[in-house]
């Protein structure tokens, strides 16, 4: 009895194992997020053209890039919080249209934040619901 239920727990771990294996997806060379202004938190981001959340995470192979588009009414900031240091050159998403592409050359996990300014002039009359989404990122490079 107790050969046939370790017996079968193996197979079972076997195929879980083998499932997740055939699921993961291999590293990316390159992955882009948006950021969008919303009604309710103000702003979220869209990780390859995915849902806009404000929690997002992707797997990059070594040397793979990021880049980031602000399509939103405020601009932001992205700001390193834990991991290899990776440089980011003009950090700051400063207007609507504006993108900055980061290279992870380190295998390791980063995490970035946004810190968002204050709504464009123009904009200022946008009103939205909620409290405002703090935008969190993890890159997992390998």
């Amino acid at each position: 009895m107790f050969l046939k239920r370790t017996s079968l727990l193996l197979a079972v771990a076997a195929a879980a194992v083998m499932a997740g294996a055939a699921s993961a997806a291999p590293a990316a060379s390159h992955a882009a997020l948006l950021i969008q202004h919303q009604m309710r938190g103000c702003h979220a981001w869209s990780l390859d053209g995915g849902a806009f959340k404000a929690k997002q995470s992707v797997t990059l192979r070594r040397g793979g890039v990021l880049t980031l588009r602000n399509n939103d009414v405020m601009p932001h900031t992205l700001v390193l919080t834990s991991g290899p240091k990776v440089a980011i050159a003009h950090a700051t998403l400063g207007k609507v249209g504006a993108s900055l592409k980061v290279t992870f050359t380190k295998p390791g996990v980063y995490h970035f934040k946004t810190r968002a300014g204050e709504d464009y002039p123009a904009m200022s009359g946008l009103k939205t619901t909620g409290e405002d989404n703090l935008l969190l990122l993890t890159v997992v490079v390998s």
